[in-house]
């Protein structure tokens, strides 16, 4: 913690403040107002994600900026397909096409707006892209990690193309979609893999391992594993748990809303709890991982929004039961760093 709030935090203000000065010159003004928004209400995502490179403080000039960029576009998008005016599964496609392109420098760029009617971002999108790209040719180890976090980024890009089309065909697609690939989480239930691809955190530490020249592809596989499915599916199962009435009154996807009561809910995220600690239990530096894990747990059950939902306050208070200590030092520690935000 002291690391995170000498250098990375200030080190992420600094990168999102130059991003935000470009968003404000996109000429399109439903761009510039969604890029804007997505920096200013998101910005949370970006300084969880730098926490990795306080595990190489010697790399962080790297890391941040590189992390801060790929986050920031998968922010902006999200707000874009919320907020679309397309329901044009190909616009989205398109549109996380950036991502993809992103983490393969080899990729030519594309017109990413090329299906959608807000087209002059001032070469927002394309700028971001490239800031990525640069950050991946100073990772001596990336050509290693590159494989695994292609799979990662195309999982993701695929969820989000489902999860944002005519809320009347969404889920007949997720669930066509997790058919294709169930075999590779088969203790999941559809909405809990649906969730695990949601998730930047395995490309984040991927990125971080790839900052190592001696990272080899085996190393990586085991990081990759070791993250997707429940490291990843964890970040993403609590993000929905705290958002069930926001969702709702949004008329937006909640993967937590699928569950039949909240005895079962909470049931199957204690199940995903469980299986990322034995996960990362695999990892070098084991103990960094369950410090990322039980950060997550303590972080979103301390959002003010759980107080404000029964349900969700109930589900927290069972979650929160025989915590290790290290959970319950994070949960004050996001308490206090709320209070300061304030």
């Amino acid at each position: 913690m002291s690391r995170v709030y000498k250098f990375i935090l200030p080190d992420v203000r600094n990168a999102l403040d130059g991003w935000k000065k470009v968003a404000g010159d996109i000429p399109d003004p439903e761009l510039r107002k969604q890029a804007l928004a997505s920096i200013e209400t998101k910005k949370f995502h970006c300084q969880g994600g730098a926490v990795y490179a306080a595990a190489n403080l010697e790399q962080r000039h790297v890391l941040i900026p590189l992390i801060v960029a790929f986050q920031t576009i998968s922010d902006y998008l999200d707000n874009l397909c919320d907020r679309s005016t397309s329901m044009d599964p190909g616009d989205f496609r398109l549109l996380h096409q950036s991502m993809l392109d992103a983490v393969n420098p080899e990729f030519e760029l594309k017109d990413y707006y090329a299906l959608r009617d807000e087209r002059d971002d001032g070469g927002y999108l394309v700028a971001l892209v490239k800031a990525c790209r640069s950050g991946i040719s100073k990772l001596p180890g990336y050509s290693a990690a590159q494989p695994y976090i292609t799979d990662l980024v195309g999982l993701y890009t695929d969820l989000q193309v489902y999860k944002h089309i005519d809320p009347k065909l969404r889920e007949a697609a997720l669930l066509d979609w997790w058919e294709q690939h169930k075999e590779k989480t088969p203790e999941l239930h559809w909405n809990e893999f649906a969730a695990a691809t949601g998730s930047t955190l395995g490309v984040f530490m991927l990125f971080l391992a790839a900052s190592d020249a001696e990272l080899n592809g085996k190393s990586a596989k085991v990081i990759h594993d070791a993250y997707f499915p429940h490291v990843c599916g964890l970040h993403i199962m609590l993000d929905y748990l705290i958002d069930q009435e926001e969702d709702e009154i949004g008329g937006d996807l909640n993967f937590c809303s699928y569950y039949e009561d909240k005895e079962t809910m909470l049931t199957r995220i204690a199940m995903i709890v469980d299986g990322a600690r034995k996960d990362v239990a695999s990892l070098p530096a084991s103990s960094f991982h369950v410090m990322i894990i039980e950060g997550l747990v303590a972080l979103y059950l301390s959002d003010p929004k759980v107080s404000q939902q029964q349900e969700i306050r109930d589900v927290s208070k069972q979650l929160m039961r025989r915590s290790p200590l290290m959970r319950v030092f994070f949960f004050i520690n996001s308490r206090w760093i709320r209070k300061q935000l304030l």
